[in-house]
Parts: structure tokens; sequence; C-alpha cells
């Protein structure tokens, strides 16, 4: 945890180095797109690790004391609060570096919420995949590409929506899709880790 908080800061700081000591002024697509990148690796480096951290002593003991639903939904729920916190902090100190640009902060906090739970759900369910695998980090990047890319276009286009603060009535089908991916991911992730978990 620690070792994520000095990673969100440093990156925040180059970000301001990069662009507002060089300029007063960001551009607010630029700040908003510059943001969920940050979140996105963040994610990567947390969550993409949750799996391949395990020794096989301790899947072992998994194995023997908890079903293989439990296991899976246990590390999507721990990954989405650790993403939840780590995104709400980043806010707040990129909010502090960069200014903030936004019109619409609920739905902007509503986006975060939901985009860390669909990170998390994702990433999560590849890398308990990925585990199965000699090359972690290519299957990783392989299988997330595909769900990732998606999610990401909608949580900068409901964001974008927020900067310009349009209200959540406007937003409830992107709310709704976000909300849809979210849950097929979590209810896959049910379906198929029991079948990786048995090999």
């Amino acid at each position: 945890m620690h070792g994520l908080l000095l990673y969100l800061a440093s990156t925040i700081f180059v970000c301001y180095l990069s662009f507002k000591a060089k300029q007063q002024a960001i551009h607010p697509i630029t700040w908003n797109t510059l943001f969920w990148i940050i979140l996105l690796f963040i994610a990567i480096n947390a969550i993409g690790k949750s799996f391949t951290q395990e020794s096989a002593q301790r899947n072992i003991f998994y194995y023997t004391v908890a079903s293989p639903e439990a296991v899976i939904f246990s590390k999507i729920t721990y990954n989405s609060l650790v993403m939840i916190g780590i995104s709400l902090i980043g806010i707040g100190f990129y909010s502090l570096v960069m200014g903030n640009p936004v019109g619409n902060f609920p739905l902007y906090l509503l986006s975060l919420v939901l985009g860390a739970i669909g990170f998390s759900a994702t990433l999560s369910m590849v890398a308990g995949i990925a585990a199965q695998g000699e090359n972690t980090a290519t299957l990783m990047a392989v299988l997330s590409f595909p769900i990732i890319l998606p999610l990401l276009l909608m949580l900068l286009k409901l964001s974008k929506s927020a900067m310009d603060g349009i209200s959540i009535q406007e937003n409830w089908d992107e709310i709704a899709i976000l909300t849809s991916i979210d849950v097929i991911v979590i209810v896959l992730s049910g379906i198929l880790f029991p079948y990786i978990w048995r090999h």
C-alpha cells in the first residue's frame, strides 16, 4: 500500500513538472486523461500481482479451506477497496497539485468508484488466469486489453461529462453501462475461476 501511494505521488509530481509547471493552466481533457492513465497503471501494478505473488504453499492452503468462488470474490473485494481508497487519495492530491476543473464532482467520484471496481474485477480475473501460465506479464497484457479498453472508454466519457458539469440524471445510460460491465465481469469471474482453480 505504501509503495502504491509513493508511486501515485511521484507520478502526479512528474505530471506537474511536465505540464503545470511549464504552463500555468492545463487543458481539462488532458487533466482528465492523465489521471485515468495514472489510475490504470496503478491498478495494473497493484492487482496484476494478486495471484503471482502468492506462494505455492499458500495456494494449496486456499485450495483446501476455501471454495474457488470465495477466493476470487475475496480478491475482487479487497482489490476494489484498495483501488477506491487509492482513487480518492489520488484525486485529492491530483486536484491539489494540478488544479480541479471538474464541474460536477459527485459524478466524477461516482465514475472513480465504478472504474475502481471495474479495474479490480477485470484484473483480478485476468491475474488468476495468467498465474496458471508461464509468462504471466505477457498473458496479463493480452487478456486484459480487450476488456479494459471498452471500460476505459466509457469511464473517459462519463468523467468528461462530469468535467463539463452535466448532471447525473443526464448520464444514466453511461452509469448503467459501466455498472453492467462491472457486474458481468464479477459474475464471469465466479463462473470461470473454478475451472482454472481446479487445474
